[in-house]
């Protein structure tokens, strides 16, 4: 489901834009149906007024929690079961941070990842990615949502992008705390400059060097890492956010010197942070994380060479529950089908 459908619903059923963004404001804020001086039912139209409950339970139904998972580092894994029956995953971060899916399973095919070993399945609707965020009020307040879940941001684009404008409008969030991830699409840079919220943005770069990028990334775009930096500066500059350039730290594979070489010929002096992350084990994966000191010493090694760092942990390492190792337990197997990447 679509936003456009429940927009159309609405107005079919008389509601007048004001009613639109009060039931909108509701739903994607998980407010009580009461909240407010007065109940919205008082002053409805009479045939929108006899659907609301049937029209409620609807949206409810876009995303079920199906299990809860909750990690030492305050974090939440999600497993969350949509109305077709298939389940993605969402994470309730440390600090009101919420990690929403945008595909059910993924066609990018990260060698490293466990929902790329599955494939794509289906696109998210952009109601299913708002239902997410509702389904995670419902449980704890959410300030900051980021599109990082399963799924290519890129390869749903304009169910991402709807989603993105309902949640920076409606959903009372900070356009900055919206963060749009991306491999790296052409069409990304065309699109978010001209939208109405403008997201913040990150880019899974994992390697300076395209070679190894694109063995590492098998499906993602062809785009040279410095042109994907260029494309990602021009972007920040527009917007006065940051780019966070994403690092899945890999043992052997991307954490020598010739790649620190390379982060600082490109980093330094950008409007940019580098986020390390040490690699999330998948069973029946051979990538390893480096040693927690060695990974210390690569950021380390960075900030003194300009390039500002962080050192992050991928969220419910403690339950086995990286990105897609849930639905990949709980979920029953599901074939596989031929989905365009391309939606927008």
């Amino acid at each position: 489901m679509h936003i456009d459908d429940i927009r159309q619903r609405l107005r079919a059923l008389g509601a007048k834009p004001l009613h639109e963004q009060r039931l909108l404001r509701q739903w994607t804020q998980a407010l009580d149906a009461g909240s407010g001086r007065s109940r919205p039912e008082d002053f409805l139209p009479l045939a929108l007024r006899e659907q609301l409950p049937q029209l409620r339970a609807e949206w409810l139904g876009l995303a079920r929690l199906r299990s809860e998972h909750a990690g030492a580092d305050g974090s939440a894994r999600l497993l969350v079961g949509l109305a077709d029956g298939q389940a993605v995953e969402s994470v309730l971060l440390p600090r009101g941070g919420l990690c929403v899916s945008t595909q059910v399973g993924c066609a990018v095919g990260c060698v490293f990842c466990m929902t790329g070993q599955g494939g794509l399945l289906r696109q998210l609707g952009s109601a299913e990615i708002v239902a997410q965020v509702a389904l995670a009020r419902t449980l704890r307040p959410v300030k900051k949502v980021v599109f990082m879940g399963m799924g290519e941001p890129a390869h749903n684009l304009e169910s991402v992008l709807a989603a993105i404008e309902l949640l920076g409008t409606a959903g009372a969030i900070g356009h900055k705390n919206l963060v749009f991830s991306t491999v790296g699409d052409h069409r990304v840079f065309e699109a978010l400059p001209r939208g109405r919220v403008k997201p913040a943005l990150a880019l899974s770069l994992h390697s300076t060097q395209a070679q190894r990028r694109a063995e590492l990334l098998p499906r993602a775009p062809r785009i040279d890492p410095a042109e994907l930096v260029a494309l990602g500066e021009s972007y920040a500059r527009a917007t006065g956010y940051p780019i966070q350039y994403q690092w899945t730290l890999l043992e052997g594979v991307n954490d020598g010197d010739d790649e620190l070489d390379g982060i600082v010929r490109l980093l330094a002096g950008k409007y940019a942070i580098m986020n390390m992350i040490p690699y999330n084990s998948v069973p029946g994966l051979d990538y390893r994380r480096p040693a927690p000191e060695r990974s210390a010493a690569i950021a380390s090694r960075l900030r003194a060479r300009g390039v500002l760092t962080t050192l992050r942990q991928s969220a419910g390492q403690d339950v086995d529950a990286g990105c897609g190792q849930l639905r990949a337990r709980e979920s029953a197997p599901r074939r596989r089908v031929a989905i365009p990447i391309s939606s927008a």
